[in-house]
Protein backbone atom coordinates (compact mmCIF):
# COMPACT_ATOMS: atom_id res chain seq x y z
CA UNK A 1 0.00 0.00 0.00
CA UNK A 2 0.88 4.22 -0.38
CA UNK A 3 -0.03 6.13 2.58
CA UNK A 4 -0.15 9.66 1.88
CA UNK A 5 -0.37 12.27 4.90
CA UNK A 6 -0.98 16.28 4.18
CA UNK A 7 -1.36 19.36 6.31
CA UNK A 8 -1.18 18.35 9.78
CA UNK A 9 1.28 21.50 11.28
CA UNK A 10 0.08 25.11 11.59
CA UNK A 11 2.42 28.15 11.86
CA UNK A 12 2.50 27.30 16.28
CA UNK A 13 3.93 23.89 15.48
CA UNK A 14 3.91 20.05 14.68
CA UNK A 15 5.28 18.79 11.29
CA UNK A 16 3.87 16.61 8.66
CA UNK A 17 6.99 14.65 8.16
CA UNK A 18 7.65 14.24 11.73
CA UNK A 19 4.12 12.54 11.99
CA UNK A 20 5.55 10.53 8.95
CA UNK A 21 8.29 9.64 11.54
CA UNK A 22 6.18 8.45 14.58
CA UNK A 23 3.51 6.32 11.60
CA UNK A 24 6.97 4.52 10.59
CA UNK A 25 7.79 3.32 13.81
CA UNK A 26 4.27 2.83 14.47
CA UNK A 27 4.18 0.47 11.14
CA UNK A 28 7.23 -1.41 11.85
CA UNK A 29 5.64 -2.46 15.67
CA UNK A 30 2.75 -3.70 14.26
CA UNK A 31 4.80 -5.85 11.55
CA UNK A 32 4.43 -3.85 8.38
CA UNK A 33 7.45 -3.72 6.28
CA UNK A 34 8.36 0.01 5.10
CA UNK A 35 9.66 -0.36 1.87
CA UNK A 36 9.81 3.80 1.02
CA UNK A 37 9.49 7.06 2.59
CA UNK A 38 8.94 10.53 0.80
CA UNK A 39 8.88 13.90 1.37
CA UNK A 40 7.01 15.65 -1.67
CA UNK A 41 6.65 19.45 -2.07
CA UNK A 42 4.09 20.73 -4.16
CA UNK A 43 3.51 24.21 -5.58
CA UNK A 44 5.41 26.55 -3.78
CA UNK A 45 3.13 29.35 -4.50
CA UNK A 46 -0.03 27.84 -2.84
CA UNK A 47 -1.08 30.52 -0.56
CA UNK A 48 -2.27 27.68 1.72
CA UNK A 49 0.96 26.16 2.32
CA UNK A 50 2.49 26.49 6.37
CA UNK A 51 5.95 26.64 5.24
CA UNK A 52 7.43 24.49 2.64
CA UNK A 53 4.23 22.75 1.03
CA UNK A 54 5.11 19.49 1.96
CA UNK A 55 3.50 15.73 1.62
CA UNK A 56 4.16 12.56 2.59
CA UNK A 57 4.06 9.37 0.70
CA UNK A 58 4.40 5.87 2.71
CA UNK A 59 5.05 2.61 1.17
CA UNK A 60 4.64 -0.36 3.29
CA UNK A 61 3.54 -4.22 2.72
CA UNK A 62 0.76 -4.96 5.14
CA UNK A 63 -3.16 -5.12 5.70
CA UNK A 64 -4.32 -1.75 3.97
CA UNK A 65 -7.43 -0.92 6.67
CA UNK A 66 -4.81 -1.56 9.35
CA UNK A 67 -2.31 0.76 7.65
CA UNK A 68 -5.44 3.22 6.99
CA UNK A 69 -6.50 2.76 10.76
CA UNK A 70 -3.27 3.69 12.23
CA UNK A 71 -2.19 6.52 9.79
CA UNK A 72 -5.66 7.84 10.84
CA UNK A 73 -4.82 7.49 14.55
CA UNK A 74 -1.58 9.43 14.12
CA UNK A 75 -3.35 11.96 12.49
CA UNK A 76 -5.65 12.42 15.49
CA UNK A 77 -3.44 11.91 17.61
CA UNK A 78 -0.56 14.80 16.64
CA UNK A 79 -1.94 17.04 13.87
CA UNK A 80 -2.46 20.95 15.24
CA UNK A 81 -6.77 20.72 15.07
CA UNK A 82 -6.46 24.31 16.24
CA UNK A 83 -4.46 25.82 13.87
CA UNK A 84 -7.06 27.94 11.51
CA UNK A 85 -5.46 26.71 8.07
CA UNK A 86 -4.35 22.74 9.38
CA UNK A 87 -7.04 20.41 7.46
CA UNK A 88 -5.52 17.20 7.66
CA UNK A 89 -5.94 14.46 4.72
CA UNK A 90 -5.44 10.84 4.98
CA UNK A 91 -5.51 8.45 2.05
CA UNK A 92 -4.03 4.72 1.13
CA UNK A 93 -4.20 3.18 -1.99
CA UNK A 94 -2.99 -0.61 -3.29
CA UNK A 95 -0.54 0.53 -5.83
CA UNK A 96 1.00 4.02 -7.32
CA UNK A 97 -1.43 5.43 -9.49
CA UNK A 98 -1.25 7.76 -12.85
CA UNK A 99 1.43 10.68 -12.11
CA UNK A 100 -0.77 13.18 -13.60
CA UNK A 101 -2.07 14.92 -11.03
CA UNK A 102 1.21 14.83 -8.73
CA UNK A 103 2.13 17.03 -11.72
CA UNK A 104 -0.66 19.24 -11.10
CA UNK A 105 -0.28 20.14 -7.65
CA UNK A 106 3.57 20.23 -8.28
CA UNK A 107 3.49 22.82 -11.44
CA UNK A 108 -0.38 24.08 -10.86
CA UNK A 109 -3.19 24.31 -8.64
CA UNK A 110 -5.75 21.24 -7.59
CA UNK A 111 -8.88 21.26 -5.92
CA UNK A 112 -10.36 19.56 -2.88
CA UNK A 113 -13.16 18.38 -5.33
CA UNK A 114 -10.76 17.47 -7.62
CA UNK A 115 -8.14 15.31 -5.09
CA UNK A 116 -11.51 13.71 -4.04
CA UNK A 117 -12.12 12.81 -7.46
CA UNK A 118 -8.99 11.08 -8.74
CA UNK A 119 -8.94 9.18 -5.01
CA UNK A 120 -12.67 7.78 -5.71
CA UNK A 121 -10.87 6.88 -9.09
CA UNK A 122 -7.98 4.81 -7.87
CA UNK A 123 -10.02 3.34 -4.79
CA UNK A 124 -8.31 4.37 -2.18
CA UNK A 125 -10.02 5.17 1.64
CA UNK A 126 -9.57 8.68 2.56
CA UNK A 127 -10.38 10.87 4.50
CA UNK A 128 -10.42 14.58 5.34
CA UNK A 129 -10.68 16.79 8.23
CA UNK A 130 -12.06 20.54 8.66
CA UNK A 131 -12.25 21.55 5.26
CA UNK A 132 -10.27 18.35 3.69
CA UNK A 133 -7.42 20.53 1.75
CA UNK A 134 -4.74 17.89 3.14
CA UNK A 135 -6.48 15.25 0.53
CA UNK A 136 -4.64 17.40 -2.07
CA UNK A 137 -1.14 16.86 -0.60
CA UNK A 138 -2.13 13.29 0.27
CA UNK A 139 -3.26 12.29 -3.59
CA UNK A 140 -0.58 14.23 -5.04
CA UNK A 141 2.48 12.81 -2.53
CA UNK A 142 0.55 8.87 -3.13
CA UNK A 143 1.35 9.62 -7.59
CA UNK A 144 4.18 10.84 -6.73
CA UNK A 145 6.87 10.35 -9.97
CA UNK A 146 10.28 10.99 -8.92
CA UNK A 147 12.54 10.65 -12.55
CA UNK A 148 15.01 12.88 -10.19
CA UNK A 149 15.43 12.81 -6.44
CA UNK A 150 17.79 13.43 -3.50
CA UNK A 151 17.71 12.58 0.19
CA UNK A 152 16.67 14.52 3.35
CA UNK A 153 18.15 13.12 6.91
CA UNK A 154 15.53 15.28 9.32
CA UNK A 155 16.32 14.85 13.34
CA UNK A 156 13.63 15.29 15.60
CA UNK A 157 13.72 16.80 18.91
CA UNK A 158 12.61 15.39 22.07
CA UNK A 159 8.60 17.22 22.32
CA UNK A 160 9.86 18.24 25.96
CA UNK A 161 12.25 20.93 24.06
CA UNK A 162 9.67 21.88 21.53
CA UNK A 163 9.57 25.83 21.11
CA UNK A 164 12.75 26.42 23.18
CA UNK A 165 16.10 27.51 22.28
CA UNK A 166 18.10 24.40 19.71
CA UNK A 167 21.35 23.08 21.33
CA UNK A 168 23.57 23.05 18.54
CA UNK A 169 27.61 23.84 17.93
CA UNK A 170 27.30 26.02 15.13
CA UNK A 171 31.08 24.77 13.66
CA UNK A 172 30.08 21.25 13.63
CA UNK A 173 27.68 22.07 10.73
CA UNK A 174 30.43 23.53 8.77
CA UNK A 175 32.48 20.48 9.00
CA UNK A 176 30.03 18.56 7.82
CA UNK A 177 29.69 21.36 4.81
CA UNK A 178 33.12 20.75 4.20
CA UNK A 179 33.77 17.12 4.49
CA UNK A 180 30.60 16.46 2.33
CA UNK A 181 29.92 19.37 -0.36
CA UNK A 182 28.51 18.84 -3.31
CA UNK A 183 27.05 15.73 -1.89
CA UNK A 184 25.29 17.40 0.38
CA UNK A 185 23.94 21.04 0.31
CA UNK A 186 22.10 24.24 2.18
CA UNK A 187 23.70 22.57 5.52
CA UNK A 188 25.43 25.77 5.89
CA UNK A 189 25.74 29.12 4.13
CA UNK A 190 29.28 29.67 3.98
CA UNK A 191 29.36 32.70 2.03
CA UNK A 192 27.16 34.74 4.36
CA UNK A 193 28.46 32.73 7.39
CA UNK A 194 25.64 31.21 8.47
CA UNK A 195 23.93 27.68 9.30
CA UNK A 196 20.81 27.10 7.02
CA UNK A 197 19.23 23.48 8.03
CA UNK A 198 18.00 24.23 11.56
CA UNK A 199 14.93 25.75 11.82
CA UNK A 200 13.93 28.67 13.83
CA UNK A 201 9.93 27.81 13.96
CA UNK A 202 8.75 25.93 16.94
CA UNK A 203 8.19 23.05 15.19
CA UNK A 204 9.86 19.32 16.13
CA UNK A 205 12.58 19.44 13.46
CA UNK A 206 16.29 19.75 15.15
CA UNK A 207 18.03 19.77 11.80
CA UNK A 208 17.71 18.51 8.13
CA UNK A 209 20.42 17.37 5.78
CA UNK A 210 19.93 17.23 2.23
CA UNK A 211 21.74 15.43 -0.44
CA UNK A 212 22.34 13.03 -3.39
CA UNK A 213 21.95 9.62 -1.39
CA UNK A 214 21.34 8.54 2.19
CA UNK A 215 24.86 7.19 2.38
CA UNK A 216 25.87 11.11 1.73
CA UNK A 217 23.18 12.79 4.32
CA UNK A 218 24.31 10.04 6.80
CA UNK A 219 27.81 10.74 6.45
CA UNK A 220 27.28 14.73 7.14
CA UNK A 221 25.09 14.07 9.90
CA UNK A 222 28.03 12.11 11.84
CA UNK A 223 29.97 14.74 11.89
CA UNK A 224 27.06 17.02 14.15
CA UNK A 225 27.18 17.81 17.36
CA UNK A 226 23.54 18.93 18.50
CA UNK A 227 21.42 18.19 21.64
CA UNK A 228 20.13 14.66 21.62
CA UNK A 229 17.08 13.98 19.13
CA UNK A 230 14.36 12.08 19.79
CA UNK A 231 14.01 10.65 16.34
CA UNK A 232 15.61 10.70 13.11
CA UNK A 233 14.11 9.64 9.23
CA UNK A 234 15.48 9.77 5.75
CA UNK A 235 12.85 10.50 2.76
CA UNK A 236 13.18 10.22 -0.29
CA UNK A 237 12.32 13.69 -2.12
CA UNK A 238 11.73 16.00 -5.50
CA UNK A 239 14.14 18.45 -3.43
CA UNK A 240 16.69 20.29 -5.48
CA UNK A 241 15.31 18.87 -8.48
CA UNK A 242 13.83 21.79 -10.46
CA UNK A 243 10.87 19.55 -10.87
CA UNK A 244 8.49 22.78 -10.32
CA UNK A 245 9.28 24.52 -13.89
CA UNK A 246 7.98 24.79 -16.67
CA UNK A 247 9.04 26.14 -19.95
CA UNK A 248 7.51 29.73 -20.33
CA UNK A 249 7.42 32.55 -22.51
CA UNK A 250 7.69 36.24 -21.74
CA UNK A 251 3.89 37.53 -22.14
CA UNK A 252 2.26 34.22 -21.70
CA UNK A 253 2.88 33.21 -18.08
CA UNK A 254 0.40 32.15 -15.35
CA UNK A 255 0.66 33.65 -12.17
CA UNK A 256 1.31 31.23 -9.21
CA UNK A 257 3.19 29.13 -11.95
CA UNK A 258 6.68 28.77 -11.72
CA UNK A 259 8.70 28.97 -15.03
CA UNK A 260 12.25 28.85 -16.93
CA UNK A 261 12.07 31.46 -19.27
CA UNK A 262 14.52 33.35 -22.09
CA UNK A 263 14.35 36.94 -22.26
CA UNK A 264 16.96 40.31 -23.19
CA UNK A 265 17.93 42.63 -20.97
CA UNK A 266 15.90 46.34 -21.80
CA UNK A 267 17.03 48.40 -18.97
CA UNK A 268 19.96 48.93 -16.47
CA UNK A 269 18.30 47.01 -13.34
CA UNK A 270 16.97 49.50 -10.24
CA UNK A 271 17.62 48.95 -6.88
CA UNK A 272 14.45 50.07 -5.31
CA UNK A 273 13.50 50.52 -1.40
CA UNK A 274 14.07 47.91 0.90
CA UNK A 275 17.29 46.61 -1.72
CA UNK A 276 15.23 44.85 -3.80
CA UNK A 277 16.59 45.05 -7.55
CA UNK A 278 14.14 45.09 -10.69
CA UNK A 279 15.07 43.64 -13.45
CA UNK A 280 13.51 44.10 -16.66
CA UNK A 281 13.46 41.83 -20.02
CA UNK A 282 11.77 41.51 -23.16
CA UNK A 283 10.34 38.29 -25.12
CA UNK A 284 10.75 37.45 -28.47
CA UNK A 285 7.49 39.63 -29.17
CA UNK A 286 8.44 42.74 -26.92
CA UNK A 287 6.35 42.18 -24.40
CA UNK A 288 8.52 42.62 -21.16
CA UNK A 289 8.45 41.69 -17.42
CA UNK A 290 9.61 42.35 -14.43
CA UNK A 291 12.23 39.93 -12.77
CA UNK A 292 12.85 40.84 -9.08
CA UNK A 293 16.01 39.91 -6.94
CA UNK A 294 14.92 40.68 -3.31
CA UNK A 295 17.19 41.57 -0.17
CA UNK A 296 16.99 38.15 1.51
CA UNK A 297 18.93 36.86 -2.14
CA UNK A 298 21.90 39.27 -0.57
CA UNK A 299 25.04 38.43 -3.22
CA UNK A 300 22.76 37.41 -6.03
CA UNK A 301 21.89 40.85 -6.15
CA UNK A 302 24.97 42.05 -7.68
CA UNK A 303 25.00 39.64 -10.55
CA UNK A 304 21.68 41.41 -11.63
CA UNK A 305 23.11 44.71 -11.01
CA UNK A 306 26.07 43.97 -13.43
CA UNK A 307 23.78 43.31 -15.74
CA UNK A 308 23.61 45.91 -18.80
CA UNK A 309 20.44 46.32 -21.76
CA UNK A 310 21.41 43.89 -24.23
CA UNK A 311 22.20 40.62 -22.26
CA UNK A 312 20.72 37.91 -23.40
CA UNK A 313 19.78 35.55 -20.26
CA UNK A 314 18.20 32.55 -18.95
CA UNK A 315 16.08 33.31 -15.58
CA UNK A 316 13.82 30.60 -13.17
CA UNK A 317 11.45 31.13 -10.69
CA UNK A 318 7.78 31.90 -9.52
CA UNK A 319 5.45 34.23 -11.49
CA UNK A 320 3.19 35.92 -9.04
CA UNK A 321 1.85 39.32 -9.07
CA UNK A 322 3.26 40.38 -12.79
CA UNK A 323 6.69 39.85 -11.77
CA UNK A 324 9.18 36.41 -11.54
CA UNK A 325 10.60 35.90 -8.10
CA UNK A 326 14.47 35.08 -9.54
CA UNK A 327 15.95 31.23 -8.00
CA UNK A 328 18.22 30.90 -10.87
CA UNK A 329 19.90 33.08 -13.58
CA UNK A 330 21.96 31.59 -16.78
CA UNK A 331 24.17 34.74 -18.64
CA UNK A 332 23.62 33.47 -21.93
CA UNK A 333 25.12 36.14 -24.76
CA UNK A 334 26.80 39.48 -23.30
CA UNK A 335 26.63 43.16 -24.78
CA UNK A 336 29.32 45.12 -25.72
CA UNK A 337 30.04 47.83 -22.33
CA UNK A 338 30.73 50.90 -24.04
CA UNK A 339 31.06 54.07 -22.64
CA UNK A 340 31.33 57.39 -24.67
CA UNK A 341 32.15 60.91 -23.54
CA UNK A 342 33.41 64.20 -25.73
CA UNK A 343 37.13 63.03 -26.77
CA UNK A 344 40.24 65.00 -25.60
CA UNK A 345 41.35 68.14 -27.48
CA UNK A 346 43.95 66.90 -30.20
CA UNK A 347 46.21 70.43 -30.16
CA UNK A 348 45.83 71.42 -26.15
CA UNK A 349 44.60 68.42 -24.56
CA UNK A 350 42.11 69.62 -22.92
CA UNK A 351 38.19 67.42 -22.72
CA UNK A 352 35.85 69.00 -25.33
CA UNK A 353 32.10 69.92 -24.68
CA UNK A 354 29.09 69.42 -26.98
CA UNK A 355 29.01 71.59 -30.07
CA UNK A 356 25.35 70.73 -30.18
CA UNK A 357 22.92 68.02 -30.86
CA UNK A 358 23.99 66.25 -34.24
CA UNK A 359 27.05 68.85 -34.61
CA UNK A 360 29.79 66.85 -32.87
CA UNK A 361 32.45 68.51 -29.91
CA UNK A 362 34.14 71.46 -29.66
CA UNK A 363 37.35 72.87 -27.47
CA UNK A 364 35.74 75.17 -25.82
CA UNK A 365 39.75 76.34 -24.97
CA UNK A 366 41.38 76.85 -28.52
CA UNK A 367 38.20 76.45 -30.94
CA UNK A 368 39.63 72.89 -32.26
CA UNK A 369 36.79 70.84 -33.43
CA UNK A 370 35.76 66.62 -33.83
CA UNK A 371 33.25 64.93 -35.39
CA UNK A 372 33.27 61.73 -33.21
CA UNK A 373 33.44 60.64 -29.31
CA UNK A 374 35.97 59.13 -27.04
CA UNK A 375 34.52 55.05 -27.45
CA UNK A 376 36.02 52.99 -24.36
CA UNK A 377 35.31 49.38 -23.93
CA UNK A 378 34.63 48.27 -20.17
CA UNK A 379 35.57 44.82 -18.61
CA UNK A 380 32.49 42.90 -17.91
CA UNK A 381 32.54 41.27 -14.32
CA UNK A 382 29.79 38.37 -15.48
CA UNK A 383 30.67 35.10 -17.29
CA UNK A 384 28.40 33.47 -19.11
CA UNK A 385 27.29 30.89 -17.16
CA UNK A 386 24.79 30.27 -14.48
CA UNK A 387 24.34 32.29 -11.29
CA UNK A 388 22.27 31.36 -8.35
CA UNK A 389 20.69 32.75 -5.05
CA UNK A 390 22.09 31.91 -1.65
CA UNK A 391 21.93 29.13 0.16
CA UNK A 392 19.67 31.57 2.70
CA UNK A 393 17.20 32.30 -0.09
CA UNK A 394 16.84 29.00 -2.18
CA UNK A 395 13.25 27.41 -2.17
CA UNK A 396 13.21 23.60 -1.50
CA UNK A 397 12.57 22.44 -5.23
CA UNK A 398 15.17 24.55 -6.51
CA UNK A 399 17.93 23.04 -8.02
CA UNK A 400 21.60 23.69 -6.75
CA UNK A 401 23.84 24.39 -9.30
CA UNK A 402 26.55 21.75 -7.00
CA UNK A 403 23.93 19.04 -8.83
CA UNK A 404 24.68 20.17 -12.45
CA UNK A 405 22.47 22.36 -14.80
CA UNK A 406 20.64 19.91 -17.27
CA UNK A 407 21.83 20.17 -20.56
CA UNK A 408 25.30 21.98 -21.29
CA UNK A 409 24.32 25.63 -22.09
CA UNK A 410 25.19 27.61 -25.44
CA UNK A 411 29.01 28.50 -25.40
CA UNK A 412 29.53 31.88 -25.03
CA UNK A 413 30.70 34.19 -27.92
CA UNK A 414 34.20 35.57 -27.81
CA UNK A 415 33.70 39.17 -26.29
Amino acid sequence: MIIGIDDTDSREGMCTTYLGAVLISRLKKAGFTVREVRLIRLNPNVKFKTRGNAAIAIEADGDLEEGFALACAAVEELAEFDGVETNPGVAVVAERPDPAFYHQALQDFCTIAEAEAVLETWGARYRGYKNRRGLIGAAAAIASDLPDSTAELLAYRDPSCWGTHRQIDEESFFTAEAATFPQTWDTVDTVNSTVVCVPHTPDPVLFGIRGVSPAWVTLARSYLETELPALEQIYRTNQGTDAHLVEGVIGRLLDGRSYRLDGTVTAVPVTGQGGHVTLLLEGEDGATLPAMAYEPTKGFRDIIRALIPGDQVAVTGSYKGGSLNLEKLQVRTMADAVTRRPPLCAACTRRMTSAGRGQGYKCRHCGEKSAEPEVKMQQRTLACRWYEVPSVARRHLAKPLCRGTGPAPDPCPEQ
